[in-house]
């Protein structure tokens, strides 16, 4: 099983706590930016970076590390220690920002992502981590505005990741119309993502949009990414259709696979409508 997948099916039930891979897709570059030009043009190699900012770098790459392993204590001591070597640091302030968010810390959460904001106010990464933030406090409005900001960048490669988050986002706030065209959006610049196969199947399934829900839920079933809720979700959708073949073959897999999971209780005891 390969860690995508392991991540996609250890993410937990129902259609927005699927939303906890957009945050931790962060981009935060922090074994990059080694790289880039200098004033006169030539090229600023590895030699060319201060030791500050090497010893911060090394500390923030460990910090990393460890936050992705869910090891969120340990994650923010390596933090320290590279803002410490580096105070103007932005993506350990955005890294600092994304651990108190873990925590549940709103508030050192913004202060963080806005320091790292005040350092490299063009970073789109920062702002996708500042609206995913706004998104979790329900400041929709302005969760929606730093998203636009962040994707009106020609230059920004992680659009997929960006439009995810602002179309879960879109749906939370009431805007499922929207939420579908970002996801639609984000699924063509990144079709392989479970995320927004299963968010984007699950909003074409509640109204009633069934082939377009089939085909985006059958995808994600085929491949090694499905799971419990996949499953039952697909179980679901070709229930309703009346395709009691495919019904069946996606049943002996939950059965098979998931005996102990939500969906299978919910499937022993027929309640499709829940």
């Amino acid at each position: 099983m390969t860690n995508r997948a392991q991540t996609w099916r250890d993410l937990g039930q129902g259609l927005f706590l699927a939303c906890l891979m957009a945050v931790l897709i962060t981009g935060l570059s922090a074994c990059a930016s080694r790289t880039g030009a200098s004033a006169d043009g030539e090229l600023v190699t590895e030699s060319d970076e201060p030791d500050t900012r090497k010893r911060a770098r090394i500390r923030l790459e460990l910090a990393v590390g460890y936050f992705e392993q869910g090891q969120t204590t340990i994650a923010l001591d390596e933090l320290k220690q590279s803002l410490a070597a580096d105070p103007n640091y932005a993506e350990a302030h955005s890294l600092r920002g994304l651990i108190y968010l873990r925590l549940n810390d709103f508030r050192l959460s913004e202060e963080s992502f806005r320091r790292a904001l005040a350092i490299s106010p063009r970073d789109s990464n920062i702002m996708h981590n500042l609206g995913w933030l706004h998104c979790q406090q329900a400041r929709y409005p302005e969760a929606e505005q730093l998203f636009s900001q962040a994707l009106a960048n020609p230059q920004y490669g992680e659009r997929a990741k960006t439009l995810r988050a602002q179309g879960l986002c879109q749906v939370r706030a009431g805007q499922a119309a929207q939420g579908e065209q970002s996801l639609l959006r984000s699924y063509e610049f990144d079709a392989g993502n479970p995320i927004t196969a299963y968010n984007l199947a699950t909003l074409l399934f509640q109204r009633g949009d069934l082939v377009r829900a089939q085909f985006y839920v059958r995808r994600l079933n085929n491949s090694e990414l499905a799971n419990a809720e996949s499953l039952w979700l697909g179980i679901k959708v070709e229930r309703r259709m009346e395709n009691r073949d495919a019904m069946a073959q996606l049943a002996a897999q939950l059965t098979k696979r998931f005996p102990k999971s939500r969906e299978f209780d919910s499937y022993q005891r027929g309640a499709f409508d829940e």
